[in-house]
């Protein structure tokens, strides 16, 4: 069998640069980097198109000069805005002969709408806070919601990233400055009771747990030295990665039953151990750190290659699962 056709394909307009780290790791299993594409030439008014050649797949995207026909296709860092304009390239996916885990248009909505995946929280009996949510509530409206939920509250949007729009409510006057800033941007809004996940040097704390095919390939705990302020990594947390095996069990737990609950077949879980272990959110294509493309990466390719494997009847010619070169220790 000759050597596996990979495109990847992600939005170069995403600062979050995990393209590369996946362009790294397909190079390390297959001994050739894939054929990298902007997504947005199959979004919603885009040029690109697919069509059928053969049983197979041919993608075409002229104005980047690609007419390729792949066995893989690695869909990633696709900001979340933009994901409902790839739906029906995802269907087109699914249509044809090509190994993904990127499809799933009803999952990928389910984890990035958080009014959506509260929905499926409750449904399925996954822990998280008490989250309410709001739609151009009036002030009395919203000031009921924060004195329901305790008035320590978390505020952010149905749809966002990265946490510059989220936001921690304790005082009636941040609640209608941010009340504000929604309806400003005419988006809907979930307020969250806080979780109390501060340490005893007064750091927010939480972890983000990598799921990839029902089990736990990786995790860090991010520290946040100012608890008023999201605990992402691009807002100062510092990640401190965490073996698979040393995670506590609750959030092993809660991490792949919330990951299953969206119906995603990789996902990175933010959580945290207070109250018992409850669940913020799921994150469809969640931003890698340095240290990370042996221990996330490289396993999220090598799940697709595999994938590969077994649609071909087992039979491997190409090296799915060695590696062309060491990859570098976590960390390094």
């Amino acid at each position: 069998m000759s050597r596996p056709r990979v495109a990847l394909i992600a939005d170069p307009t995403s600062p979050e640069g995990c393209s590369a780290y996946l362009a790294e790791a397909v190079a390390l299993l297959t001994g050739a980097p894939p054929v990298r594409i902007d997504s947005r030439h199959f979004g919603t008014g885009g040029t690109g198109r697919g069509i059928r050649d053969g049983h197979r797949l041919r993608l075409q995207a002229p104005s980047q000069s690609v007419d390729f026909t792949p066995d893989i296709v690695v869909l990633y860092e696709i900001p979340p805005h933009r994901r409902p304009e790839l739906a029906a390239f995802q269907r087109l996916l699914e249509r044809h002969d090509v190994v993904t885990l990127g499809t799933g248009t009803a999952a990928w909505r389910t984890a990035t709408e958080k009014n959506l995946t509260v929905e499926r929280f409750r449904r399925d009996g996954v822990a998280h806070m008490e989250t309410l949510v709001l739609s151009r509530p009036t002030a009395q409206e919203a000031t009921a919601a924060f004195d329901k939920l305790g008035r320590d509250t978390w505020a952010r949007p149905v749809v966002g990233t990265g946490g510059d729009d989220t936001f921690h409510i304790t005082t009636d006057g941040r609640l209608r400055e941010v009340a504000a800033f929604y309806a400003e941007r005419g988006t809907d809004w979930l307020l969250s009771r806080d979780a109390g996940n501060i340490t005893a040097d007064g750091q927010r704390h939480q972890f983000r747990v990598f799921v990839l095919g029902g089990r736990v390939v990786h995790a860090r705990e991010h520290f946040q030295p100012a608890p008023d302020t999201p605990c992402n990594t691009c807002q100062g947390a510092t990640p401190v990665p965490v073996a698979a095996g040393d995670l506590p069990a609750r959030l092993t737990e809660l991490a792949v039953a919330a990951t299953a609950s969206v119906g995603l077949p990789f996902a990175g879980v933010d959580l945290a151990v207070e109250n018992g272990g409850v669940v913020f959110e799921v994150n469809v294509q969640p931003a890698f750190v340095d240290g990370e493309l042996g221990s996330v990466a490289v396993p999220y390719v090598r799940a697709h290659l595999d994938a590969l494997v077994r649609a071909r009847g087992g039979h491997r010619g190409f090296g799915a699962s060695r590696q062309t070169r060491p990859v570098p220790a976590a960390g390094s």
